[in-house]
């Protein structure tokens, strides 16, 4: 928060199977497909957190087991890739894609932790 100068006046974050976030992602975002986080951001403001996200613990261990990381580092990476789309960056085309990993990557190497998981 003191980083990006934000105020939270709400967050959600919620870990949800693989096939209920795919329906989320059909019904509010006509998207039909698996994903592993979805993110609403309620904020009429940019420098205020107001928002959810959701996250597929199933998508984040197979994520994990792809990319040889712990699967709390997994979490832990979907957790900052939801709020960074609260922060209102995107990853819709290849260069903001790449905007978007490289704070992700940043934010993970600079506060180097892990959320704790049982599986």
């Amino acid at each position: 928060m003191k980083e990006f100068n934000l105020t939270i006046s709400f967050l959600s974050i919620s870990f949800i199977n693989s096939a209920r976030l795919r329906d989320v992602n059909k019904e509010y975002l006509k998207h039909d497909f698996e994903t592993d986080v979805i993110t609403f951001n309620y904020s009429k403001k940019i420098k205020e957190i107001d928002g959810e996200i959701l996250i597929s613990f199933e998508e984040a261990d197979r994520n994990a087991k792809k990319y040889k990381v712990t699967y709390g580092k997994e979490l832990c990476r979907l957790v900052i890739h939801g709020m960074l789309h609260l922060l209102n960056f995107d990853d819709k085309d290849p260069k903001s894609k790449k905007i978007m990993k490289q704070m992700e990557n940043e934010l993970i190497n600079r506060y180097n932790f892990a959320l704790f998981a049982c599986k």
